[in-house]
């Protein structure tokens, strides 16, 4: 194309352009085709882009203004995504009463079943049918706590006075049909994973947990986790 790159912060020109990237802080070369011996305009820092596509270390990308160029794609600086749970009405604060509470009364029913089931009182059909559906998780590290949200398919930590959830799929249809508590409804079979350790699965002001604890729902992995942004 006859246009430029755009500098940092000018107005985008493409309808709906979403970049997937931007360029790092010391700007990036450019080239009009995926060869080293062809060079075009850099790039300025910090300047938005999208990943239109990817061969091997090269990288084509598109500015706001409709200018496209290959550069190494290596250097690119990945936008995050959404994060999970946001999108819909802010509310107050969160915390994990609700689903502390649901976790001791889903606990009791599987107790009292497994007690029923020791006893004679009950067989073991009668148990599976009555267990069906629980799903409960809990992690506590001192102040901490992951719990799992089996509504929502999600895990959420706390340190006490706030929430956020840090891994998560889709909501289960179960409860939007039935009303019912978080820990009543089955969770989707989609993939479940918490990493403790760092500050992504850890935002409470404490810092980090103990070491990298991981539990793996066994499904697909996250949507969005293509860093290529294709």
């Amino acid at each position: 194309m006859s246009t430029v790159p755009l500098p940092s912060g000018a107005v985008p020109d493409v309808p709906g352009f979403q970049p997937t990237h931007v360029v790092p802080n010391e700007g990036l070369p450019t080239w009009a085709t995926p060869d080293a011996a062809v060079p075009s305009e850099p790039l300025d820092p910090l300047l938005p882009v999208r990943l239109l596509a990817r061969h091997g270390d090269w990288g084509q990308v598109l500015c706001s203004n409709g200018w496209s160029a290959w550069v190494d794609a290596r250097l690119l600086v990945t936008l995050p995504q959404r994060p999970p749970g946001t999108g819909g009405a802010l509310v107050r604060t969160a915390d994990a009463r609700e689903l502390l509470a649901g976790v001791e009364e889903t606990l009791g029913r599987y107790r009292q079943a497994v007690e029923d089931l020791t006893a004679g009182r009950t067989d073991g059909e009668t148990f599976r049918l009555t267990t069906r559906g629980l799903r409960i998780g809990v992690v506590v590290a001192g102040e901490e706590v992951w719990l799992y949200d089996a509504a929502h398919d999600r895990w959420c930590y706390s340190d006490g006075a706030t929430m956020t959830t840090v891994a998560g799929g889709e909501p289960s249809p179960d409860r939007d049909a039935s009303g019912g508590p978080a820990w009543a409804s089955d969770a989707s079979a989609g993939s479940t994973r918490l990493d403790t350790g760092g500050p992504a699965a850890g935002p409470g002001p404490t810092g980090p947990g103990p070491g990298a604890t991981r539990l793996d729902g066994g499904g697909p992995a996250p949507a969005g986790s293509d860093g290529g942004g294709r």
